[in-house]
């Protein structure tokens, strides 16, 4: 099926646009009252994400309320340790966690790739399904952690403050952190083939915590296994471009890095210029990003205000996705959504003044 809106796919590939395409991450979610309905009819976090026919309806929602250039799945980047076999639960006001943690070489050596045809098959039929709910209306975006990211979460046991269990074996027992990440190399770049086969239109990996490493770490222990995780990505399905994004939270430091190893765009948080970094990647790659979400808190004047500067410092051209530099809060006023979007697609084709059409 022909899309009916695909500016956000020729945006990552580059190519001339009308007007600069914007999504959000974390776009459907608890900000929004229908959201928090649905969640309240599923009964848990885990029921909706397992449900492809309640994951289908609040990945529409957001596309319903607002003029989207792009959906993203609803799941959680978890589903993959889940689907190892460590325990995923969520406690009530500690967000999620595992019963069974990477602490020890035994259980590290066990950990193996799950099929994602069988054990993570429910992400898969919710892909398909929100697929033709979407009708060809704008694209659907897959995703899934990075390796790095993963496996904070499978050593740490849940979220961490300063992420001393692994970083402890990052350094005491390097050889087991390896081990940890091959494996998740692995079973993301396998996760995210399986999406794309059901039907995801571009994929992008969320290395949310890479930023929590030192400058030779990080290219040790996230940004290589990144660079596996591409490399092995289909970049085509059906004769169709299937394009990838890698998003470093706090990743400004090694930008030129990422925009090497393959990937179509590179995502930025609010803390970089998205005109330094057209700079310093000399255009290689497409940029995502990258308005504070606090901004969201702000009066129309004050978000339009920055919807402009955002746009301004990526300046003329093709080759950008509008969102923010992370995912939105749960406590965003939805008219605010509105007004960056609607600011996005106003202010935005002035900048692309050079589009000629098909």
């Amino acid at each position: 099926m022909k899309l009916q809106n695909d500016t956000f796919i020729r945006a990552l590939l580059r190519e001339p646009t009308p007007y600069t395409p914007v999504w959000l991450m974390r776009q459907a979610g608890r900000y929004l009252s229908e959201y928090r309905e649905t969640r309240g009819k599923a009964g848990s976090f885990l029921a909706l994400a397992k449900s492809p026919a309640l994951a289908t309806e609040v990945t529409l929602q957001p596309l319903d309320r607002f003029p989207l250039d792009a959906a993203i799945l609803f799941s959680d980047i978890l589903t993959v340790p889940d689907a190892m076999g460590l325990g995923l639960y969520f406690a009530d006001g500690e967000g999620p966690r595992f019963e069974r943690p990477l602490r020890d070489a035994q259980a590290i050596a066990k950990l193996a790739a799950p099929d994602p045809t069988r054990e993570l098959k429910y992400v898969l039929d919710a892909v398909s399904e929100i697929r033709r709910a979407l009708g060809g209306r704008v694209p659907l975006i897959g995703f899934s952690g990075s390796p790095y990211t993963l496996a904070c979460y499978m050593v740490e046991g849940g979220g961490s403050d300063d992420f001393r269990t692994i970083k402890t074996m990052l350094y005491s027992e390097p050889a087991l952190l390896h081990r940890i990440l091959e494996v998740n190399a692995q079973a993301v770049a396998d996760y995210l083939n399986a999406q794309i086969e059901a039907g995801a239109q571009a994929v992008m990996i969320f290395d949310t915590w890479g930023g929590n490493l030192s400058h030779a770490a990080f290219r040790e222990f996230s940004l290589a296994y990144t660079a596996r995780v591409v490399a092995t990505l289909k970049r085509e399905h059906d004769g169709v471009r299937i394009p990838s994004i890698v998003f470093t939270k706090g990743g400004g430091l090694w930008l030129e890095d990422i925009a090497t190893i393959g990937c179509d765009a590179v995502g930025l948080d609010w803390t970089t210029s998205l005109a330094e970094a057209r700079r310093r990647t000399d255009d290689r790659v497409a940029l995502q990003g990258n308005l504070d979400p606090m901004a969201l808190f702000s009066q129309p004047a004050a978000i339009k205000h920055e919807v402009a500067r955002v746009l301004a410092d990526f300046g003329q051209g093709s080759g950008h996705v509008f969102n923010l530099g992370h995912g939105i809060s749960q406590f965003t006023p939805p008219d605010s959504v509105a007004c960056l979007v609607e600011a996005v697609h106003a202010l935005s084709p002035a900048y692309h003044r050079d589009f000629k059409g098909n």
